[in-house]
């Protein structure tokens, strides 16, 4: 299946970001595999526990492990000639965040627990929650603030692209046209993003220090 082919390049490529990351903060190596991990799989783990889905996607799926583990110590090997890709990381990333979103609002309205039927909303927050909350991890054990609580449109993405896939599927569009449409398009949202620098307004705390 396509969607799952992206998703293991996308948990590759999230977790060489991670160790990236954990690399400038002076980790050793376990603590970048660890942080390599985390941000691959944490979103899908939270999501899991969340929706009560069992067991857990690395858990069902060990070899997800061995790929993340195996991207950070391959990072952590080759990282001085890394700085020339930012831009495919970027891209990937992009990918991986939509890729994350579908298959989250997938798991969510596939999940036994909810046979009964769940609302479209959850769905989509559950898929926005496999998106972003690795990063989410990755930056707060970093002790850096998140990407997704700055100006970057990230999790936007992610929630545009979880209703998309959650409305196509509403207007009986077939699963797999529908994922590959909201994918494409979530993508393309991702990209217009990053290249015209569009933002969420940001608030000071100017003029409200002395408010407790």
């Amino acid at each position: 299946m396509l969607l799952h082919a992206i998703y293991l390049v996308a948990i590759v490529a999230e977790a060489m970001s991670g160790a990236i990351i954990g690399m400038r903060r002076g980790m050793d190596l376990f603590g970048i595999c660890l942080i390599g991990t985390v941000t691959a799989l944490g979103g899908g783990s939270i999501r899991d526990v969340l929706l009560g889905h069992y067991p857990l996607s690395w858990i069902a799926h060990p070899q997800y492990l061995l790929f993340t583990i195996g991207a950070a110590i391959v990072t952590a090997l080759v990282a001085r000639q890394l700085h020339h890709l930012r831009k495919v990381f970027l891209l990937v990333d992009g990918l991986g965040l939509v890729t994350f979103t579908v298959l989250g609002c997938d798991i969510a309205r596939s999940t036994g627990a909810m046979s009964i039927g769940i609302h479209p909303g959850i769905a989509v927050m559950a898929g926005m929650i496999t998106g972003v909350f690795g990063g989410l991890l990755r930056d707060v054990l970093c002790n850096e603030v998140p990407l997704v609580m700055r100006h970057e449109l990230y999790a936007t993405v992610s929630l545009v692209t979880g209703a998309l896939y959650m409305g196509l599927l509403w207007l009986h569009v077939d699963a797999a046209i529908a994922a590959l449409v909201a994918v494409a398009i979530g993508f393309a949202f991702r990209v217009l993003a990053m290249r015209f620098h569009w933002r969420l307004p940001g608030f000071s705390g100017e003029g409200i220090r002395g408010i407790e």
